[in-house]
């Protein structure tokens, strides 16, 4: 059975983009705490696994998080396993946000560091 993992992936994307930091006004993907989305197949089952950060290693919601990108993760058709890592290297910071997230939090009056 062939796999298209351009189009998994998208759909993981999309997913990815509804989970939001509760403490900023942007999604975690556009945010860019999502460093790296890789996809295998075993036999006929499709495993993902996720590279991602956070915007403080000191982060309170830091669990809830990961189990939120794992979840939406796993709602995608074809996914059948999915491991997230979560890495601080390198540091994020406010310049790997999208050009969609900083309007945001523009618009939000948060204040941006740069």
């Amino acid at each position: 059975m062939e796999m298209n993992f351009d189009e998994i992936k998208e759909q993981i994307i999309k997913h990815i983009s509804k989970v939001y930091d509760p403490e900023i006004p942007a999604d975690i993907y556009n945010l860019g705490l999502i460093y790296d989305i890789r996809l295998e197949q075993k036999n006929n089952y499709i495993h993902a696994e996720i590279d991602m950060t956070l915007t403080s290693p000191a982060c309170p919601v830091a669990d809830s998080l990961l189990e939120q990108v794992r979840y939406v993760v796993l709602a995608v058709d074809l996914v059948d396993e999915v491991k997230v890592n979560l890495v601080f290297n390198p540091p994020w910071d406010p310049s790997m946000m999208s050009e969609d997230a900083r309007e945001v939090m523009g618009a939000s009056g948060a204040a941006l560091p740069f």
